[in-house]
């Protein structure tokens, strides 16, 4: 089943970051319409979202425990308990994506796309043996041990696959993108080869002159969120305004230029595989990136390359101290700079108590600070020992590597046009869901 996302590719995210420009100038042409003075006083409560979360969208009722079970979902997923400030703007935004995603179960069902529960049900089991890598038997029980439910989940992807319904019939009949700009993409795309592209992830928060300094502070409680470990993607789909929340943020691959932003491409330029930059003041607002990968078009990628592995790892005891530790990996050291070969490393890891597991991986699934001693070892040599007192030390031994094959400068012209076509969805798909917000009838509890 295809998912409609943005997928950046070319001058896709060129295009898209103009559209989104011109669409906050739009948006601020039409405030200044309401003719709202800058002083004003509040005569009503001051705070709208102390309300208790729960709402009835077109009779359809959402409510506290809703709030509550997806909220966990998130919190897991970050791995890190939020402060109570940061927890009450999670349950708003949540509560917000809940309305969204009842107001697209309800237009499916009234157009008779409706998702039946075998389709919520085999996804639901995809899902569990594919990304939590469990039973369905065991997901339900360990999204109950979170505080959330299975019930919750299947609700999510309920609106999920009601939505992607609803897109095909009412949105992508109607998007056309012509031979002409794939051509012409594609030779752009060509003409590229062998220069840098970066795979960022985005949050962007728009702000205007009267909420600059709001924004700004909930962007830098954001990126302190991150930088103590949060789920970046999480936090992307959860409080990023941009249309690449949908998919966690992730900008696609893309060449700096295509950022359109000077101070953009500035801070992602020094970033590293892993690391984060921001809040970034741009116009219209604060975006924080991510840099998740970075390569050169249409070269091949040595981290790409398959390797034969043998791990031999040596545990510690309970209780055992930090020097008895170091003398251990000191004697392993010793031990295993003796193996010559991957031959001898089953029959020498035995003699001094030590386990063997192999496997072949891609470098690039190796913890970064492998990746680059893993290159350099030829068949037969090992890296040095690593691991901590938890975990007891082990060493990898390369025994085979098969390098990837020269890759074709970019994307092919089926790729382009699917990326363009998915890119003018998404903006259409976003205009269908305003206007879906705006017919609805809405009792806050």
């Amino acid at each position: 089943m295809k998912t409609f996302r943005r997928i950046a590719s070319g001058a896709l995210v060129a295009g898209l970051l103009a559209a989104a420009a011109h669409g906050q100038d739009e948006a601020a042409s039409s405030a200044d319409a309401f003719n709202i003075p800058d002083e004003i006083s509040i005569l009503g409560p001051s705070d709208p979202n102390l309300r208790k979360p729960t709402a009835k969208v077109n009779g359809t009722i959402i409510t506290g425990t809703d709030v509550d079970q997806r909220v966990a979902l998130i919190v897991s997923a970050n791995g890190t308990e939020p402060s109570p400030e940061e927890m009450q703007r999670l349950r708003l935004q949540v509560f917000r994506n809940l309305i969204d995603e009842t107001l697209q179960i309800q237009e499916a069902t009234a157009q008779k796309l409706e998702v039946s529960p075998q389709e919520v049900t085999e996804t639901y089991e995809r899902l569990a043996t594919g990304r939590f890598n469990r039973t369905p038997a065991a997901l339900d029980a360990y999204l109950e041990s979170i505080g959330s439910s299975a019930n919750s989940l299947k609700r999510q992807i309920e609106g999920e696959l009601a939505w992607n319904n609803l897109l095909r019939r009412n949105v992508m009949p109607f998007v056309q993108v012509s031979a002409s700009e794939v051509n012409e993409l594609y030779e752009r795309v060509q003409a590229s080869r062998g220069t840098a592209e970066y795979r960022i992830g985005e949050i962007y928060l728009s702000a205007t002159p009267t909420t600059r300094t709001a924004v700004a502070e909930n962007a830098r409680r954001i990126v302190e969120q991150l930088r103590q470990g949060g789920s970046f993607v999480a936090y992307a789909r959860q409080f990023s305004e941009a249309s690449t929340a949908a998919v966690g943020g992730d900008l696609g691959w893309i060449r700096l230029e295509q950022l359109q932003n000077p101070q953009l491409e500035a801070a992602a330029r020094e970033l590293s595989s892993g690391q984060l930059v921001g809040p970034v003041e741009i116009p219209g607002g604060f975006s924080i990136l991510y840099l998740i990968d970075k390569r050169q078009v249409g070269m091949a990628d040595p981290r790409d390359a398959v390797v034969s592995l043998k791990q031999i790892s040596l545990d510690f005891p309970a209780g055992t101290s930090e020097e008895a530790a170091r003398a251990s990996v000191a004697r392993f050291q010793q031990a295993v700079s003796q193996i010559h070969g991957c031959g001898e490393a089953d029959s020498a890891a035995t003699a001094i108590g030590a386990q063997v597991v192999d496997n072949d991986v891609a470098v690039r699934s190796l913890p970064e600070a492998l990746q680059n001693t893993m290159l350099q070892l030829n068949v037969g040599q090992m890296t040095p020992p690593f691991g901590s007192l938890d975990e007891g030390v082990r060493i990898l031994m390369l025994c085979g590597r098969d390098d990837p094959a020269p890759e074709a400068a970019g994307p092919d012209r089926e790729a382009i046009m699917s990326s363009l076509e998915d890119d003018r969805v998404n903006k259409r798909a976003l205009r269908y869901l305003r206007d879906l917000r705006r017919d609805a009838v809405i009792d806050y509890n």
